[in-house]
């Protein structure tokens, strides 16, 4: 056989009396030419590597950068920390929208075979693509008929976080109204948890107390594992190492299967891809992987993401807009659905679940004696929206006890033995006060809006800082922020409505509204 040299001329060689010098001459030149082109095309591969790696690595730092302080997001021994790890969550988020990879790979996460993953499936599961959101107590009061009614196929449910000061386990306070809402109206359930673990005695602790908590659920879809935030330095995760993190989920993920469900790995692209902050290649050989990526091309998105990995649910936005949720929400695709639903696996009567009506709404605990300052409405909810019900009515002299108060302008009170709301600006701890007379009626306006304003035309400014909204709201979606004013800044106040507790105000050109109990007037 013939070789770039010649084998055959090789034997030649050998029996003859040897190369002439013009020959080896020839030789040593051609042998150094591939030579040389043998280490530029290694030197090439290192500096092309190199240069991927200095981009990821820019990739990753630009993100720690951009994790976001998050008006409405995800945990906490007060609820101070529950915003914090809201802002947590949110951070995994930024790494899934700010990932700049574009070009495809050879394989999509759709491609993979999900059925030869662990499975706990007892009703069939099956490779059809099918479309669902991931919801917490900060989408709000979620209405699941008009979820329903969009043809989601699936939600999954956030069950609860272990708490990033304490480490207590606590549950999301919406977690069973959503679970059993979302199973009433025909939606499969699946639950996720946050986690904070920093071994694997408490990941496991973390899983038995999601299979106790979901026990009296249809969980259809599987039960995720979620953990954000570890490399912030005030994480109880801060110091564990990437082989740490991964033995604890995956025992927090065996045990879930141990427990009768499907586990699912959470994280972002930015994380996965190439076992960049987990050890995804040794994960994603037992158990799903749902996957964060944002602002990627969805034309197609039956065929998965542009991603060489696997992933058997795409979480492809955090910005979605579905009927009956007032908040944005987090839209995913899974590859694969099941052919019924599951049955709970506690079986016994379960107590009917309530919304959480304080869930965008933080209030600050105390314990003082209030009356009103003349009338006002004690409602159900923290709102005036058409969701909320005047339950009371409370009259100057008579008397409730206030055990919150709220930056947004209310007031959670206990009165006949029920909790409602009311105003704080039409409250009072005079209890001796004088009752006030009511403010002029309302005049008609062409606003189109519900809540009517008396006309008045008066400089105000903030006490200290208060949000002018585009509506007279605090949970109407499009109750948008479109300023803030300081105290020192100053507004034109056109109008107020006094039963309600909202302004009307002239600033920057705009007509905007604001909760009358945060503005004072300049003298």
């Amino acid at each position: 056989m013939k070789n770039s040299f010649g084998s055959t001329g090789g034997r030649k060689n050998r029996r003859g009396r040897g190369l002439r010098k013009e020959d080896l001459i020839k030789i040593y030149i051609a042998g150094g030419a591939v030579l040389f082109l043998i280490v530029g095309i290694l030197l090439g591969s290192l500096l092309s590597k190199g240069s991927k790696d200095e981009e990821e690595e820019l990739d990753i730092a630009e993100v720690e950068e951009s994790i976001p302080e998050e008006e409405v997001a995800v945990e906490a021994t007060t609820e101070a920390s529950e915003e914090e790890e809201a802002a947590t969550e949110a951070s995994s988020e930024e790494v899934a929208a700010t990932d700049p990879q574009t070009t495809a790979p050879k394989e999509t996460g759709a491609n993979v075979n999900i059925k030869e993953l662990v499975s706990a499936s007892s009703v069939g599961e099956n490779s059809k693509v099918t479309y669902g959101i991931d919801v917490s107590k900060f989408q709000g009061t979620i209405d699941w008929a008009k979820v329903a009614g969009t043809g989601i196929d699936f939600a999954m449910v956030r069950v609860g976080y272990r708490d990033s000061a304490s480490g207590e386990i606590k549950p999301d306070t919406n977690a069973k109204f959503n679970m059993q809402e979302a199973e009433k109206n025909g939606i499969k359930v699946g639950a996720y948890f946050f986690s904070t673990a920093v071994t694997k005695d408490e990941a496991i602790e973390e899983a038995n107390w999601v299979k106790d908590y979901i026990a009296k659920y249809s969980i259809t879809y599987p039960v995720g594992y979620n953990c954000e935030g570890f490399e912030k330095e005030t994480s109880r995760q801060f110091n564990l190492t990437k082989d740490d993190r991964s033995n604890i989920a995956i025992a927090f993920l065996e045990q879930i299967h141990k427990s009768g469900y499907t586990p699912i790995f959470y994280a972002s692209k930015g994380e996965l891809a190439e076992d960049a902050k987990w050890n995804t290649s040794q994960i994603e050989k037992s158990y799903k992987i749902w996957m964060a990526w944002y602002n990627q091309d969805t034309s197609n998105i039956a065929k998965g993401p542009a991603y060489g990995g696997q992933c058997a649910m795409w979480q492809y936005t955090n910005q979605g807009d579905v009927d009956g949720i007032s908040k944005k929400v987090d839209v995913d695709v899974a590859y694969f659905g099941y052919d019924g639903t599951e049955t709970a696996k506690d079986t016994s009567e379960r107590e009917v679940a309530s919304a959480d009506v304080e869930a965008l709404m933080k209030f600050d605990p105390v314990d003082e004696t209030v009356t009103a300052k003349s009338v006002t409405n004690l409602r159900n909810k923290p709102s005036q929206g058409a969701d909320s019900n005047v339950v009371e009515t409370l009259q100057n002299g008579q008397t409730a006890q206030r055990t919150g108060t709220s930056p947004s302008g209310w007031s959670r009170v206990t009165y006949n033995g029920k909790t409602l709301y009311a105003i704080s600006s039409y409250l009072t701890t005079d209890l001796n006060a004088p009752k006030q007379q009511s403010a002029a009626a309302p005049v008609e306006d062409n606003s189109g809006l519900k809540t009517k304003f008396a006309s008045c035309n008066e400089t105000v400014t903030a006490k200290e800082e208060a949000n002018l909204r585009t509506k007279p709201s605090v949970t109407d979606a499009d109750a948008t922020v479109a300023a803030t004013l300081k105290a020192g800044e100053t507004a034109t106040r056109t109008g107020i409505n006094n039963d309600v507790g909202w302004s009307r105000v002239e600033y920057n050109g705009q007509t905007l509204y604001c909760v009358s109990s945060l503005l004072k007037a300049v003298e």
